[in-house]
């Protein structure tokens, strides 16, 4: 994985050289998180303020990182918004993540196909850019890598928490 060390948070340590689907990639991290915190008992029934805000912490943290190291990310990578830089994807599935309802944790299939739709849902919206996250990408450094994919975030959070809210009663 050739990266710079200045680029890491970008790239999510590196996952953004990753082929192929570096965006896929770049989303599962987060996933994993909110895996981890259902399994170790901080999940949306057990603690519904830690899962939440560990997802709003991990969203700002990435995001934090495109903002900063947007427009060295593009000067390195000879590109706007390059596909190594998959920050965004880290923060915007952060969003998909969120407001789980607690009925997910009746057992471990239901958490996995909660988390599992979460992850779909964002990597549709982030891929097929529907408005008005397309015209977006035409913000300037970080911002033009971040924000489309914090708008896929919420467009695939609305679908999951619509979804779960009826397969769930």
């Amino acid at each position: 994985m050739p990266t710079s060390s200045k680029l890491l948070w970008i790239t999510t340590f590196g996952l953004g050289h990753m082929r192929p689907a570096s965006g896929t990639w770049g989303s599962l991290p987060t996933v994993v998180l909110a895996g981890g915190l259902i399994y170790f008992g901080c999940g949306p029934a057990q603690s519904p303020v830690i899962f939440n805000a560990a997802l709003i912490a991990w969203c700002i943290i990435f995001s934090m990182g495109c903002l900063i190291q947007g427009v060295a990310a593009e000067a390195k990578f000879g590109k706007k918004d390059p596909s190594q830089a998959v920050a965004d994807e880290t923060a915007g599935q952060a969003i998909a993540c969120l407001f789980l309802p607690a009925a997910i944790e009746q057992s471990t299939f239901t958490a996995l196909l909660a988390l599992s739709g979460a992850f779909l849902a964002f990597r549709i919206f982030d891929i097929l850019k529907i408005w008005p996250a397309r015209g977006l990408q035409r913000l300037p450094g970080g911002a033009g890598i971040l924000v489309d994919d914090l708008v896929a975030g919420v467009q695939a959070l609305l679908v999951v928490q619509l979804i779960a809210r009826i397969l769930l009663r």
